[in-house]
Order: structure tokens, then sequence, then C-alpha cells
């Protein structure tokens, strides 16, 4: 099948893929972390990981995504072998399960934003209650139902008048707000604590391997390496851009940004609450949205005197962070449209099935925190899967022959180095097993039943979910891997 569309610049490629990378994780999720990983001393973590773990498997997605013009489940069989091509259907269940809850997250995004121009967000003194009541209603599923259609619209329209286009707008929009808060929050009262905490390493947080583990773990969901999601954008790409410069440009922006947003947050959290801050600030809160949805809220009917000031703060956070959701939740989205289009669906008629199987499948975590804690667990921890999965890939092609002739190929600005062999050949399997591990092993310790698969968090949910997709998938790869893609 002969490419047919390609993003029209490298600015529309690096926009589209940081719309990948910056998501609400990037915002609620980092600070959070943040503050249960002892402030500046998971900072260094963090960095170390991004350059060992992030980086190289986002300049693996994109050689693989380039070099094959297939979605994970063609590009990890022609670049493993036919028999490989169970691992790829794996990495697009993955982020396709990740898509059914993440459009109901969007849609919390989009409801708060909705609430904050209304001023209803203010109008009440207990925000915990305020989200209770909003989360057991039916209003979830009808703004999950918004966020899928505002998705596949945008993926309906194509490539470059749909993805490139919408990100152009939606990443540059998030960036220039981030700044607006970034520079209100660091002038507030006793900003300057949170930024010292923020900013401050301390070496007993650097000594305990959990501070590490996390950090991994946050810079592996963060940046969206091992999703496949920067694999199928880099299917869009022109024959002579460049792999490794735009793969640094997306792993450093997006950790950039993480940081502006780490910032404005403490700066808050310190400057209008420093009696409970980090108790609060660390809680994670009902389906991990203590510090979004429940806290900042009360946070920005404080930072002034004027409620029109505190609204027009939270209108642009939360108007923000609906802008952070929808660009990942398009790319997820086009990940799965990509797979049914790679089987000879057309795009229109892919993108309505998905949108109708997101709709109905994302209902459940709609309706019921339990089920939608469950999947966060299951899928998020079976990102680690995925990532060593497009590793294993690379090895099994020769990873010094992937180096060379599709990394350093022809278009290439910088030629990568064979540190890139050790990490893909090492460092990225030791990390996943090591991750997986951990993960898995704490699971048991926090839950005497960690066998039984109907608990929300532990090791049996995961081990049943992904062993019944991993066993369909392996019998039937030779069903699943067309030939096509291997001429």
């Amino acid at each position: 099948m002969k490419q047919q569309e390609f993003f029209t610049s490298r600015w529309g490629l690096i926009v589209a893929t940081l719309g990948i990378a910056v998501g609400t994780g990037n915002i609620w999720r980092f600070s959070r972390i943040v503050a249960q990983n002892g402030g500046g001393s998971f900072l260094i973590p963090w960095v170390v990981f991004l350059l060992f773990w992030s980086i190289p498997l986002i300049i693996a997605e994109f050689a693989i995504g380039k070099s094959t013009r297939l979605s994970p489940v063609g590009a990890i069989s022609k670049t493993a072998g036919k028999n490989f091509g169970w691992m790829g259907a794996f990495i697009a269940l993955v982020s396709t399960a990740i898509m059914f809850y993440y459009s109901v997250v969007t849609g919390w995004c989009l409801y708060y934003f909705s609430s904050a121009i209304t001023g209803n967000l203010f109008e009440t003194q207990n925000h915990l209650e305020y989200w209770n009541q909003f989360s057991a209603s039916n209003l979830p599923i009808l703004f999950h139902a918004v966020a899928i259609g505002i998705g596949s619209l945008v993926i309906y329209r194509g490539i470059v008048n749909g993805v490139e286009k919408v990100n152009k707008v939606l990443v540059s929009s998030l960036v220039i707000i981030l700044f607006v808060l970034f520079f209100r929050a660091v002038t507030l009262p006793n900003a300057i604590e949170g930024i010292k905490y923020f900013f401050t390493p301390q070496m007993e947080f650097l000594l305990d391997y959990k501070v590490w583990l996390n950090a991994l773990t946050q810079n592996a969901w963060d940046t969206g390496a091992g999703w496949g999601l920067i694999l199928v954008y880099a299917t869009y790409m022109k024959k002579r851009e460049d792999i490794p410069l735009n793969a640094a440009l997306i792993g450093f922006g997006n950790n950039s940004i993480s940081l502006i947003a780490g910032v404005t947050i403490f700066s808050t959290v310190f400057a209008l609450s420093s009696v409970d801050a980090m108790n609060q600030i660390s809680e994670s809160g009902p389906a991990n949205t203590g510090l979004t949805f429940i806290y900042l809220p009360l946070l920005f009917s404080k930072i002034s005197g004027s409620v029109g000031v505190n609204t027009t703060f939270a209108v642009m956070f939360f108007l923000a962070l609906s802008f952070a959701a929808l660009s990942s939740l398009i790319s997820l989205i086009e990940l799965t449209t990509r797979v049914l289009i790679d089987y000879g669906i057309a795009r229109k008629k892919a993108v309505k099935l998905v949108a109708g199987a997101g709709f109905l499948l994302g209902i459940p975590s709609a309706m019921d925190t339990d089920f939608f804690i469950n999947q966060d667990w299951v899928w998020g921890v079976g990102l680690i899967i995925s990532g060593a999965f497009i590793a294993f890939s690379i090895n099994k092609y020769g990873v010094d022959k992937f180096r060379t002739e599709i990394i350093n190929a022809a278009g290439s600005d910088i030629k990568i180095g064979k540190w890139f062999n050790f990490s893909i050949k090492y460092l990225i399997p030791l990390q996943a097993i090591v991750l997986l591990f951990w993960w898995l092993i704490s699971s048991v310790t926090w839950d005497p039943e960690w066998w039984n698969p109907f608990h929300a968090e532990n090791a049996g949910t995961c081990l049943l979910q992904w062993g019944l997709f991993l066993a369909v998938f392996y019998i039937f790869n030779k069903r699943i891997v067309l030939q096509k893609w291997l001429d």
C-alpha cells in the first residue's frame, strides 16, 4: 500500500508527536509523583531515565514506523519476523485499551473546564463532594462521548487536515497557557518555598530504590515511549526526515513542559496552603484525581481576592488540561484506526468503527471508578511489556544493522553512535524486567490474595488479562500477519 499522506513539515511532525507525549500525566500525575518521592530528589533519576529509557525507545519507534510504514502489528512483523506479529498485536491492544478509559479522563477535563466557565466549580465549599456527585452521575458518560466524538472527528479529517492542524492549535495553546499560569504562580507569596522543594535533592531519597523505579515509571508513561503511538505517527514522516533530532526534541520538549507544570503547581500549593500542602498534593484521591479535580479547584478559589481573576485562572488551567488530554486521545484513536487501515479498511469507515467501539467499551470506566482503576493498572503496567517488545524486535532484526541502515540512513542530521546498541540490547530489557518485577511483587505485598484476578490492582488481574490476549494473539499469529506486509 502506497503511503498517501505525510506531515507537511518538521514543525508539523514535532507538534503532533509532542501531542502524544504531553498529556494529563505531565500536569496531574507528575506533580503528585514528585511530591511522593522527595521533590528535587526525584528529578535526578527522572532525567537519567529520560536518557536511558525514553530517548532510545522514541528513536526506535520513529525508525520502525518510518521504515515499515505500518502500524504496530505489521511493523513488528516486518522488523522481528513473521512469527512475532503477536507482539505487535499486544502493543496495539495496550494503547487501544488505554484509549477506552483515557477518553473518560478527557471527559472529566472537559467537564471541569465547562464548570469553571459557568462558575459552578466555585459555588461549592466541598470539592471532594463535588467530585463524588459528578462521578456518581451519568455526566461522565456524556462527556466521555463528547471526548470520543471530538477525537474521532479529527482523525476522520486525516493526518494533514486533522492531526497536524489540530495539534498545532492544541499544543501551541497549551504551552502559552502553561506559561501564563507559570508566571502568575511564581509571583505568589511564599512560592519560592515550593520552588525550593521542587529542585532541592535529599540524599535519603536518592538512596531509595523506589524513587528510582517511580522515576522510570513516570518517564515511560509520560513521554509516550514504548506505546506504539510515535511509531504510528512516524509512518507519516517524509523520507528524508531526521530521526535522532526529532526524538531528542520530543523527549526534552515533553520533560520541559512537565517542569513548567511542576513549578506552577508547587508554587501555587506552597503559596496558598502551607500547613497541609504536602499531604494534600501527594494524595492520589479517587482514581488518582485528588490533586487535579479536588484540591486544585480549591487553590484557584484562593489565588486572589477577586472571583473573576480566580475563575479566569481556573478556566485557563482546565482548558490547558483538556487540550493536553485531547492531543493524547487523538493519537490513541489514530493508532487503532491505522491498524484497521493496514488490514484494508478505508480510513473513514475505520474511524467510525473505532469511535463506536471506543464509546461502548469506555462506558464501564465512565460508570464505575473501580473498573477504571483496574484498567488503568492493567494496561498502564502493560506499557512496560510494550517497550520490551519494541526492543526485542530491534534485537531480532540486528541492533547494529538497524542503527546504521535505518536510523543513520539518508536524511539523518545526527548520526547515532553505538550507545544505542547498548541501550537496546541491555538497558531497556534490564529496566523492563526490574520494573515489571517490582510492580508485580509490590502488589503481592499489599494484597494477600494477589492471585485473585477480580481485585482492582494486583498481580492476578494483570496476569489474567495479559495472558488471555497474549495467548489468543500467539495462537492466531499466522492469521494476524498479512503476507503483503512482509513483501
